[in-house]
């Protein structure tokens, strides 16, 4: 019996090759070779399934080009990538991988929150520049964590893991915003209590961003919603880029209408705005929030069992689109 065809879209953990080739007839991408949308339908021509990674985009004309395809199937939680519509209309499956990678994330997520805070990287630029000479009462006097109040924007599973690390190992007063408020049970666990998205912007001293991206969602953060931000705040994004508009961020650093912004995500990345590397009060860090060992192969795992339940088993993990299931 011929094993189903799947294309890796990028070089993954070889061990996750493995287990997928004992599944799978398997084309892979372990030279990581950059291929144009073109080239990448003309590879999924053949394939049942696919293995992305969140930057692969999968749309109406790529489904077209590929008529076999059944799963599509992220190493990642977010699935901007997918247009889940049009991949519901061709009965094609989306699964993502939520869940293994939020503590991870929100570790980080609070690591960049400090980072931010306490001015690490720009004191760091400094001193490898060789301009440390003495000591003075002001070098680099950042804002304080502890005791501070932090406000959360999208309080899914990271956004209440974040508001764990504040409120308990922090003692910080945490203030959140969602599209729906939490049970009283979960506020409680992560001692934090709902507000309007405006009253969180004017009272936080540090705002995290946590929310998926959206048509809805984007430039949630935009000139406006700054300015509404004390000038002593400082704005975290481990979401997804376009949450921020990055010129307007930029443009209210550079004027120090906030004190510090650290962005793990932007728009159109791996491409940044390049107003962001001339501002010396924002941390920059190329899209690691779930990068660790541990982490990124539970999230390849997670896609290789979503390829091997659906195509093997008929029976994925984490659909997206499950009404695909019962056609």
């Amino acid at each position: 019996m011929n094993k189903p065809k799947i294309l890796v879209a990028r070089a993954i953990f070889p061990a996750t090759i493995a287990r997928l080739e004992e599944h799978f007839e398997v084309e892979s991408n372990q030279a990581d070779a950059s291929w144009s949308k073109l080239q990448f339908a003309e590879k999924l021509r053949d394939k049942a399934g696919a293995f992305t990674t969140g930057g692969e985009r999968i749309d109406a004309e790529l489904l077209a080009a590929a008529p076999l395809l059944k799963i599509c199937a992220n190493m990642a939680v977010g699935y901007n990538n997918f247009d889940v519509d049009a991949m519901t209309a061709r009965g094609v499956l989306a699964t993502n991988a939520p869940d293994v990678l939020t503590e991870t994330t929100a570790d980080f997520g609070f690591a960049l929150l400090m980072a931010t805070a306490r001015r690490v990287t720009e004191s760091e630029h400094y001193l490898r520049a060789g301009k440390w000479d003495r000591w003075s009462f002001d070098m680099f006097a950042g804002t304080d964590v502890h005791g501070s109040t932090l406000g959360i924007l999208g309080m899914g599973r990271i956004g209440q893991g974040i508001a764990r690390r504040g409120a308990h190992g922090f003692g910080m007063n945490v203030i959140y915003h969602n599209r729906s408020r939490l049970a009283p049970d979960l506020e409680a666990a992560c001692k934090a209590r709902y507000v309007g998205k405006e009253d969180l912007l004017r009272t936080a001293d540090h705002v995290v961003l946590v929310l998926p991206y959206s048509p809805a969602s984007h430039h949630t953060i935009g000139a406006r919603e700054i300015a509404l931000m004390k000038p002593t705040a400082n704005l975290i994004n481990i979401a997804r880029g376009g949450i921020v508009d990055d010129a307007a961020l930029a443009a209210a650093l550079r004027e120090r209408k906030i004190a510090g912004a650290g962005l793990d995500v932007y728009e159109g990345e791996p491409k940044l705005n390049p107003a962001l590397l001339t501002v010396p009060n924002v941390v920059l860090t190329p899209h690691i929030a779930s990068s660790t060992i541990a982490t990124r192969l539970a999230m390849a795992n997670l896609a290789a069992d979503n390829l091997i339940g659906f195509l093997v088993n008929g029976k994925p993990l984490t659909p997206l689109n499950p009404e695909v299931l019962t056609r």
